[in-house]
Parts: C-alpha cells; structure tokens; sequence
C-alpha cells in the first residue's frame, strides 16, 4: 500500500520521501518514480521499530531542508496468535511501530503545518479498529488507538488549514497476510489501489476517518448496533486458527 501511496501522490507532481527498511528495495522504488514523474523521490532507509527512528527521521528530513506537506504513516505489523504464545519482543515491536513511531512522527511534523497552516495527515488504522480483536488482539488494540488518536487531532485542528484523516481498509492485497500469518483468511480483499484513493476521497471530503469499501462500511455498522459478546464471539471464530 505504501508503494501505491508513492505512486499516485508522484502522479500528482508530489516530491517524495519514503521511508521503509529495505535500502535496495527504497532505492529501486526512489529510481523508478523520478524516471517516472519527473519528481524528487528521496530514500531513508529505517527501521520504525527502533525507538530512535522518528528523531532521526526528523533530524534527517531538517538537515536537507525539507518541508513535509503530506504525511502518511502508513507501516504497520500484526501476528495472528494467542497473546499468550506471541513472543514478547514481537509485541513490543508491534506497538512501537503501530503506536509510538507513528504517534512520534504524527507530533514531529504536525507542527511545522500548523504554522504554515497547511498540511495533510494520513495514519492508517484498520478495520479492526471498530472492536477488538481475539487471536490479534496487539494489533487491534493498536489500530482502535490509531483511529481515536487520529479522529482527536483532527478535531483539534479543524479550521487550521490541517486535514487529519484515519484510513481504515479491510483486508487488502499486501505482504502483511504472510508476515502477520493470517494468510488463511480468505476474504474479499481489496486492491491497494482502491484503498489509496479511498483515503483521498476522504481528504478532500474533509472527513476524520474514511473506510474503504462500501461492505466495510456495513460491516462497521454490525460492531456497533450487534451486542458486545455477540461482536466479539464472531471475531473469535473469524480470526481463530
């Protein structure tokens, strides 16, 4: 999804720069857009579960001079398993990265906007964040906190010229299927492409959160009008190995 985020906002004339883990993988990304789009696509290899990366991130980016307009923080990891049998170092780095590296980068770049009174903010949630969720209960917890962390500061900001958006996607066609190992469920997911321009749609509506899809959207509505045994034994038997 990322790369489709990098994609469509260099088609747009925007610069660029990505941030992920894989240098070659960056590089190669970076190389193609400015081929591409004839934009500015700049590389910054990092780990977002190292609790210094969103200060060197920062540091970085001030050191080039650069001003971000648009920050999407988009990264994000989750492990379909019993919390009890999860190692405790995989949690750890699933709410470093879900929760704290983005809350970080949220902080470092809102204000800068707030003074030219112009920016753009995507945190992507999920639609786990609309309950919780048995067997992934790290990462849905995360992403309820990415979502009301998210609807909160764009209440703050409304009328600063700032757009906060939480992005909230079903299962979408990604790498985080077998990194998280939830490979087996087979729902309807939905390209990254309609996700991507989900959150757009949400952006320039001027709204907190945007789902992607019209049957995440009914699906949402269950969570809320269904009993909470009811929501959560449903969970249970959709995300149990």
């Amino acid at each position: 999804m990322g790369e489709v985020f990098a994609h469509e906002l260099a088609k747009k004339g925007c610069n660029l720069v990505l941030i992920a883990r894989s240098k070659d993988k960056l590089d190669c990304l970076s190389s193609k857009l400015e081929l591409k789009y004839r934009i500015k696509a700049i590389s910054l290899p990092m780990d977002l579960t190292d609790s210094n990366a969103s200060k060197l991130i920062w540091s970085e980016v001030k050191t080039r001079g650069i001003d971000i307009d648009i920050l999407v923080n988009n990264a994000g990891a989750g492990t379909l398993e019993s919390f009890s049998q999860i190692n405790p170092s995989r949690i750890l780095n699933e709410i470093q990265l879900n929760i704290t590296s983005l809350t970080e980068l949220t902080r470092l770049f809102l204000d800068p906007m707030i003074k030219k009174e112009n920016g753009i903010i995507i945190n992507v949630a999920s639609m786990t964040a609309f309950q919780p969720t048995p067997y992934m209960a790290v990462y849905g917890a995360s992403k309820s906190y990415v979502l009301s962390f998210t609807q909160a500061l764009w209440a703050e900001n409304r009328g600063k010229g700032i757009r906060i958006l939480a992005l909230c996607p079903g299962e979408t066609k990604s790498s985080f299927h077998t990194s998280s190992g939830s490979d087996h469920l087979k729902g309807n997911r939905m390209e990254p492409i309609e996700v991507v321009k989900a959150a757009f749609r949400g952006i320039e509506k001027g709204n907190s959160y945007q789902i992607a899809g019209k049957s995440n959207y009914i699906m949402s509505l269950f969570s809320r009008l269904l009993p909470r045994k009811m929501v959560l034994n449903i969970a249970a038997n959709m995300f149990k190995k």
